[in-house]
């Protein structure tokens, strides 16, 4: 017995893409990056660093983490561009151009 096929419609999509045009349309991509970046610190810099890490925010491409620690500040410092790298490198594109240790 054959199944009966459903009549699909041309202008279906998938709620992937129907998300996607939806960032797009709202120009939503920028803060959900930001978030982003936020959001995957401790997984990306590690539970010990996140730890000593008191507030991180995102303002005009530029990273501000404020540390609760003085050497890990100035051994973080050390290596801001690799910081960036690693953060942008989760994030998949450059949202961060500097990083700057409060």
């Amino acid at each position: 017995m054959k199944k009966p096929s459903s009549p699909s419609r041309s202008g279906d999509i998938s709620l992937k893409e129907g998300i996607e045009a939806l960032v797009k349309a709202y120009r939503l991509q920028g803060k959900l990056n930001e978030v982003t970046v936020v959001s995957s610190w401790e997984r990306v810099m590690g539970k010990a660093v996140a730890l000593k890490t008191k507030e991180v925010y995102v303002n005009q491409g530029r990273l501000f983490v404020r540390l609760t620690s003085a050497p890990l500040k100035h051994e973080l410092l050390m290596a801001k561009t690799r910081v960036a790298e690693l953060i942008n490198a989760e994030v998949g594109e450059t949202v961060i151009k500097e990083v700057i240790f409060l």
